[in-house]
């Protein structure tokens, strides 16, 4: 054999020998995966256009859908899953003083302005006194609603800045309403019973209300603090993966979707 041939098979070994050391690193990235946890319905929906956008970034993108607010961040800290979508800052911030967790926001996804509903009431004006109204019995989404109702004059509150408002805080009461605090995602299936509730609108969506033609009262569209957003562990806000999960939902295809198929009830808030 000559020193030519020889050569010629190490080199042709050498360079099989790369390909293979490379192969490993190259078929992690390829099957990079996360655990994202989402709400079911339309909000998993619009996800699944940004899972469709990730798959072309190399980013594997598992849904787990959830139909209570109070279960994504207990799966997170826990590691069950990797990040979560559901939820604002007044949410978050409640969640972290109630229960110590190390979770933050890394980019916006959208925001659903929160709306009073009724089926016994044509508009506002309606209401009567000593009406019952169904309001989330969280602490954020209850504030919310009492904010809701505040600004449109049925109830004044009385709170500390930064402070999130309770049926406590309600110091002027008109029309002696009773507010009767219930789990968020009940609400809508309990509104025959109740005069009015103040809905969050993937529930209210989920039940076939529609915000623009049946809410008597909604928040307003603009300025307003409660987008949503995806959340990760604090110690894995950094990872370059969750930048593809973000750069994933904040993309025009997601807003064009988002704009498309929910006339103004959900909007981008990026």
């Amino acid at each position: 054999m000559s020193a030519y041939t020889l050569t010629r098979r190490r080199l042709a070994g050498a360079a099989l020998a790369l390909v293979f050391a490379l192969a490993p690193a190259g078929a992690a990235f390829a099957a990079e995966k996360l655990k994202l946890g989402v709400m079911g319905g339309d909000e998993e929906r619009i996800w699944e256009v940004a899972k469709k956008i990730a798959a072309k970034d190399g980013l594997d993108i598992e849904l787990v859908s959830f139909s209570d607010y109070a279960i994504p961040n207990e799966a997170l800290e826990k590691g069950d899953l990797d990040a979560n979508a559901f939820q604002h800052k007044p949410y978050l911030d409640s969640q972290i003083a109630a229960r110590g967790y190390k979770i933050v926001p890394i980019g916006y996804t959208l925001v659903q302005p929160i709306a009073l509903y009724s089926k016994k009431l044509k508009a506002f004006a309606d209401l009567k006194e000593g009406a019952v109204i169904g309001i989330p019995n969280d602490p954020s989404n209850g504030g919310r609603a009492l904010k809701l109702l505040e600004a449109n004059g049925l109830i004044k509150l009385k709170t500390a800045e930064g402070q999130v408002p309770s049926v406590l805080d309600v110091t002027d009461n008109p029309k002696k309403v009773e507010f009767k605090e219930i789990e968020a995602s009940q609400l809508a299936n309990l509104l025959p019973d109740l005069d009015a509730a103040v809905i969050n609108t993937n529930y209210a969506l989920g039940a076939g209300l529609t915000p623009a033609k049946d809410a008597l009262i909604q928040e307003s569209r603009t300025n307003n603090p409660y987008g949503n957003f995806i959340a990760v562990r604090e110690a894995d806000k950094d990872k370059p993966i969750f930048k593809k999960l973000v750069a994933s939902y904040q993309n025009q295809e997601v807003a064009d979707f988002i704009n498309a198929n929910f006339k103004g009830a959900i909007q981008p808030a990026w």
